[in-house]
């Protein structure tokens, strides 16, 4: 055992891995979980693994016994009524609930059981709903129920009284802090208004899902008890308050007792606790509280009897069988007492203090990272100091990292590096609008700034205007281990923590290509004297970028300085505004261009090819003008399609034709240029916020297509872009051509990488391969990042610093790197697509603004230049950055 065990088993030994349990968590881990060998999970509050065990029993249940309809009358179908009541019970047991006092409706989901108690609850123009700004978005959609009826909605945050004086009441005093009151119009429900008792309803989580916070369960009495004390002052505080508590994240770990905390409604889903079902849910409710609620649809085995020409219904009396709609899921139901009595052998309170225990070590070790510089590496969400109503944590850890300049990693960043090294966590903002802007520091103003720079939820703007958009969320399930937590906090040392032997300068600091040999450890100390005192110099200017130069006077010291000059070594320096001469290393020239006709599918090099001019930009002529659609309207991409990089495509300009073949079809597709290849039909498309208006093809070009990819799936060509935004996001390198945008591309109409970074990419695979970091070495083509133009000559990432540059007589301004997916670990090996961790594990061990690699770029017209129609970019054309 290594000392770290060691140390944290000193600190959590009592509670950690089941010491008194029936397995211990290394037993568990290699009978029940042996499919997580090499891999670790940490998103458990986003769902829970199920056991194998769990699952060999579900099994072996399904292939012995034969359950029926429950609505049918056979032998059948009484044993199936029989599991689904024992089902029922254990739900109710787990909660501590008296079935006197409570029922259990299964549903398909927590999200359904709100959506139950949201659209059946008695509302009313005096109503209102309150609820926590710590909420899901499922809770939040009831908002719609309630103004639909006229009633008012408006969140609170909860404070505990910290100085309260002592008493015998168990109950903690509270102090609510009310937001803005929202109501739609009024007038129209004034004259319906029913009459009789109003109710509102509180609604808060029992765990919150993106901090971990457990709220005091005392909030259901002091909402329903002494609701007026706590709105003092508040226009609507009339009338009786019932209480829902979101129960799907905390019941894992933290059951509520409904015999101590009587909650009106309870909401809880199945795959969170353990894995399967999934599609399963349940809605606990009071008697009383359930027969308020008002249900206007009626289904299979809702009603007692009906007639189907007349308005007559007769509804069934028993609360699960009025408001369980057809079919319940009987197959899911009778699966769930597998996996309660997993956790019943464990036992919840062994499996909170097993989860909490590593939750803590998670939690502090973060805390106490720091850079090399002194500044701490993270910030975690939810602390001791926030005044919340809460008594414990749950096991969540949600948090956002610093550079040591204290700039944000982007979450994204986090995440697809966590998933390189094997680590499967969770970013974004958890479905909790309310929790991720209040712990984050955004404003409305923030919020709608964000929307309007075009950031939606599961986007990759992770940080706007410098401020992160969501945070990073870890979490952990009753198999989860040590040796997860310990891997996690290794990834992010070794990831984002900055060590005193490591060298950085500003977000375009490289590491050297090759480090210096001891013979040029002689020039690189002369180098380093000639920089300081070029200092002072440096001192009195404003320096607008970071570049990378040989000065050239540099090399003619060699001799003075008696060393050979290593041409792969370089340095980052400041160069101030306006200085004249760039002093760029060596030459650079357009090694290959390459065109893809139909977005996401191979292309074609080339030695020359024309500009279109859009009429609003340039672009490589029929450059990504095709898209493939699925049936249902998604696009299709390498991304969630790998087989498109099979489809090769070539464009014979003189025939005006485009040639489409596969190695799964046998004949080779020929496509007209000429707008009367269209079949006619048009349709609108929204690809990242930008229209467009797309024609589409025939059957046999369809056929083609999904044959080719073993989908159904058609053609589109784009034929015009009604509308554009421009991104205001302000994000390091994630610039958005939204002024030419016309085709389908996402970020922008040119992407340039050079041969030379390539070189220097391929040498540091070959050489963590060497010292056993990754597998076998790979060699990275430059088409493996979908260039259109490829580059020779100069530096390994000499394009990091440019800001335009021209092309024979062509001007491109640079919109910054582009930002890697795992879609370059894709790659066609004899008509299979393989994937790997290479080149973007590499790529992101060194390149740390995000894991740019490549440059965005976008023609321009130069000021009072009349341009050609059409002009034409040809290999071997100089290039001259930084050039106007």
């Amino acid at each position: 055992m290594d000392t770290d065990k060691e140390e944290f088993l000193r600190e959590f030994g009592a509670d950690y891995g089941y010491p008194n349990g029936p397995k211990t968590i290394d037993e568990i881990r290699a009978t029940e979980f042996k499919r997580l060998d090499g891999l670790v999970y940490l998103d458990h509050a986003g769902a829970t693994l199920y056991s194998e065990l769990q699952m060999e029993a579900v099994f072996k249940d399904l292939a012995t016994s034969v359950y029926g309809n429950p609505h049918s009358q056979s032998d059948y179908s009484s044993t199936t009524c029989g599991i689904m009541k024992e089902a029922r019970q254990q739900v109710l047991d787990y909660f501590n609930a008296s079935p006197k006092d409570y029922k259990c409706i299964f549903t398909s989901g927590a999200t359904a059981a709100l959506k139950l108690v949201g659209e059946a609850f008695p509302w009313s123009h005096q109503s209102s709903f309150m609820y926590t700004m710590e909420n899901h978005n499922s809770v939040l959609g009831i908002r719609e129920y309630a103004l639909g009826q006229g009633a008012a909605a408006f969140a609170i945050d909860i404070e505990e009284t910290l100085h309260h004086v002592a008493s015998r009441s168990t109950v903690v005093p509270v102090r609510v802090s009310q937001h803005q009151i929202q109501r739609r119009s009024e007038a129209r429900f004034l004259e319906k208004e029913p009459t009789g008792d109003t109710y509102n309803l509180f609604a808060f989580p029992s765990e919150c899902n993106f901090s971990g916070l457990r709220f005091n369960l005392d909030l259901v009495k002091i909402i329903k008890e002494d609701s007026e004390r706590i709105l003092e002052g508040s226009p609507i505080c009339n009338g009786r308050w019932m209480v829902l508590i979101d129960a799907a994240k905390g019941c894992s770990t933290n059951p509520l007792d409904l015999s101590k905390h009587p909650a009106d409604f309870v909401v809880v889903s199945f795959y969170k606790l353990f894995g399967y079902p999934t599609g399963l849910g349940a809605l606990i409710a009071r008697n009383d509280a359930a027969k308020l609620l008002k249900k206007a649809y009626f289904s299979g085995g809702t009603v007692a009897a009906s007639i189907a020409d007349i308005d007559f219904v007769k509804r069934r009396e028993e609360v699960e069988e009025l408001f369980e709609d057809g079919t319940t899921s009987f197959l899911s139901i009778a699966s769930i007492r597998h996996g309660f009595k997993i956790l019943n052998s464990l036992t919840i309170s062994s499996i909170s203090q097993h989860t909490a225990s590593l939750t803590m070590y998670v939690r502090k070790t973060l805390l106490a990272l720091i850079h090399d510089n002194g500044a701490s590496v993270c910030t975690v969400y939810g602390s001791d100091s926030l005044k919340v109503s809460c008594h414990e944590w749950g096991p969540i850890v949600s948090f956002n990292l610093r550079r040591p300049d204290g700039s944000w990693f982007g979450y994204r960043e986090v995440e697809k590096l966590a998933s390189l090294s094997g680590i499967q966590l969770r970013t974004g903002c958890f479905c909790n609008p309310g929790a991720c802007a209040k712990y984050l520091g955004l404003s409305h103003s923030d919020l709608l700034s964000n929307v309007e720079a075009g950031h939606v939820c599961w986007d990759d703007y992770d940080v706007v205007n410098g401020k992160p958009t969501g945070a990073v969320r870890v979490s952990f399930g009753y198999m989860s281990t040590y040796e997860d937590a310990k891997k996690f906090i290794d990834f992010v040392r070794g990831s984002f923590v900055s060590l005193p032997n490591q060298i950085g300068c500003g977000y375009h600091f490289r590491e050297r290509s090759i480090p210096f040999p001891d013979k040029d450890k002689k020039w690189f100390a002369g180098f380093m004297a000639i920089l300081v005192m070029l200092i002072p110099y440096m001192s009195h200017h404003s320096y607008s970028r970071v570049e990378l130069i040989l000065p050239k006077f540099l090399i003619g010291m060699k001799h003075l300085l008696g060393c050979t000059y290593n041409s792969k070594a370089f340095c980052v320096f400041w160069v101030p505004e306006g200085s004249g001469s760039r002093l760029l290393a060596g030459s650079f020239y357009l090694n290959s261009i390459t065109i893809y006709p139909i977005k996401s599918c191979a292309g074609f090099s080339t030695e020359s090819w024309p500009l279109s001019n859009t009429g609003i930009g340039h672009c490589l002529r029929y450059d990504r003008e095709w898209i493939l659609k699925s049936l249902t309207g998604e696009i299709l991409t390498q991304k969630k399609v790998p087989e498109m990089c099979l489809i090769g495509t070539s464009i014979d300009l003189h025939q005006g034709i485009l040639f489409v073949e596969s190695p799964r079809c046998k004949e080779r597709l020929q496509i007209s240029l000429e707008s009367e290849s269209y079949n006619g039909s048009g349709e609108e498309i929204c690809i990242r916020g930008q229209r467009y208006e797309g024609q589409g093809y025939n059957n046999e070009v369809n056929s083609w297509f999904s044959h080719a990819l073993g989908q159904p799936c058609c053609l589109l060509r784009c034929s015009m872009s009604t509308s554009y935004y421009l991104n205001k996001s302000g994000s390091v390198g994630m610039c958005r051509d939204g002024q030419s945008r016309l085709n389908f591309s996402n970020e922008a109409q040119f992407l340039l990488i050079s041969k030379e970074s390539v070189s220097d990419l391929n040498n540091r695979i070959s050489s963590n391969a060497k010292k056993g970091s990754s597998g076998v070495p790979v060699e990275v083509s430059p088409m493996r990042f979908r260039p259109n133009l490829v580059i020779s000559g100069g530096e390994p990432y000499a394009e990091d610093g440019w800001r335009n540059l021209k092309i024979g007589d062509n001007y491109f301004t640079s919109l910054g790197g582009c930002n890697r997916c795992q879609m370059i670990n894709l790659v066609n090996k004899a008509g299979q697509v393989k994937k790997s961790n290479e080149p973007l594990a590499t790529l992101a061990s060194y390149r740390r603004v995000k894991i740019l690699f490549g440059l965005l770029l976008r023609y321009e017209i130069g000021d009072g230049v009349e341009q050609e129609p059409e002009s034409l970019l040809q290999v071997g054309q100089k290039i001259h950055p930084n050039s106007f």
